[in-house]
């Protein structure tokens, strides 16, 4: 997989993540742990979308 299309992976797999995010706390009853995996998932993605963004500048 192109570093590109990786990317572009990833930031789908954050949005989707956002959403389920925003969806889980609109429901009062969603244990506050999901919400806290949920968010924890999000960072570790943006996290290696901005990795490779360091990545792409550097070359």
């Amino acid at each position: 997989m192109s570093t590109e299309a990786h990317l572009e992976s990833l930031q789908k797999k954050h949005a989707v993540l956002e959403q389920e995010i925003a969806d889980a706390m609109m429901h009062p009853a969603t244990d506050d742990l999901e919400i806290v995996k949920l968010k924890r998932q999000k960072l570790r993605v943006k996290e290696e979308i901005e990795k490779l963004r360091h990545e792409e500048t550097r070359h």
